[in-house]
């Protein structure tokens, strides 16, 4: 009696749609190109979240400050524990490519976030916004705060930073298109490090006296090169980028930053998580034009990236309404 009974709940639950297996707990490996940097740990308590929603195993590792040939290191450490997903933020998009396309030959899903990979060697990209929406919002916000003349500077993590590359490609095409009374004087990089960042502001400033913008499109370098205008006394110079909105409130209240870019990058974090177990699991394929991810709902698949959304402007009429 009792093994027909049990025989009838079998009946039920397979008639419902419901596999009696064990739970799915996958294991992803999620890598920034800094685990320092604040943009980064912001990402990872998103990341946090979404693994504790769906139950699998987070492992959060990356180098201490940008250095692509740590992250390939990671990546075959990876391979050799047959992680079940790999999510990188690329610091070197050749570089780190040929190790992702043994990953996938292994059997591992690849995801890329915040910076991409080449097509070949991942399955998605969990685009935070597109390049050009980033490059444009850049350049507009540039020209804004100087007033549609003058000279600028931009201060980049690394000249090898795949994204940062790319928002500069269409920063260029809007300063071309929109603004011919404007200059790029030059391009610096900071390592992704904030002392870096000051020395780089401070020689920018002491050999281009014409420079009135410094654009800073590394997260670290916005409040760094605004420190460094303070501390010059040069009010005559403004700071636009991408930045967080707690570390620069300051700057922002005092006129120096007139505006910073971003997106929450909790969500991206929060959403990189949910695409790779999505891969994983077989529910987000090539040709999804959509796909649900938690508090998130449903975000935009846009071939094969997935998309959270468009940039957002932070100023002094809204950021104290931001807290990260």
């Amino acid at each position: 009696m009792r093994n027909a009974w049990l025989a009838a709940i079998a009946l039920v639950v397979m008639a419902a749609g419901t596999v009696l297996a064990e739970d799915h707990h996958y294991t992803i490996a999620m890598m920034p190109k800094s685990k320092g940097n604040a943009y980064f740990i912001a990402c990872h308590n998103g990341a946090d979240k979404a693994a504790k929603e769906l139950g699998v195993n987070l492992i959060w590792d990356g180098p201490t400050d940008t250095d692509p040939a740590k992250q390939n290191e990671i990546v075959e450490t990876w391979i050799t524990q047959g992680v079940d997903a790999i999510a990188v933020s690329v610091e070197n998009r050749d570089g780190l490519s040929t190790a992702l396309r043994k990953a996938r030959a292994k059997g591992i899903k690849v995801v890329t976030w915040d910076a991409d990979a080449a097509p070949d060697a991942r399955d998605f990209f969990v685009n935070q916004a597109t390049p050009q929406g980033i490059g444009q919002t850049l350049m507009d916000d540039a020209a804004k705060a100087m007033g549609g003349k003058g000279q600028f500077a931009i201060i980049t993590a690394t000249l090898t930073a795949a994204n940062q590359n790319e928002w500069i490609k269409y920063i260029k095409a809007r300063l071309a298109e929109k603004y011919p009374d404007i200059k790029l004087a030059t391009i610096q990089p900071c390592d992704d490090l904030q002392n870096k960042a000051f020395d780089q502001a401070n020689a920018i400033l002491n050999a281009y006296g014409d420079v009135t913008c410094i654009m800073a499109i590394s997260s670290q370098a916005v409040p760094a090169a605004a420190e460094a205008i303070k501390q010059a006394g040069r009010n005559d110079v403004k700071v636009v980028g991408l930045g967080l909105p707690n570390e620069n409130k300051p700057y922002v209240k005092a006129g120096i930053t007139p505006s910073l870019v971003l997106w929450n990058t909790m969500d991206l974090g929060y959403l990189t998580v949910y695409a790779a177990e999505q891969v994983k699991e077989g529910t987000l394929k090539a040709g999804d034009s959509s796909m649900k991810a938690g508090k998130l709902e449903k975000v935009e698949v846009k071939g094969d990236n997935v998309l959270l959304g468009t940039p957002f402007t932070f100023d002094k009429d809204n950021i104290d309404g931001f807290d990260f």
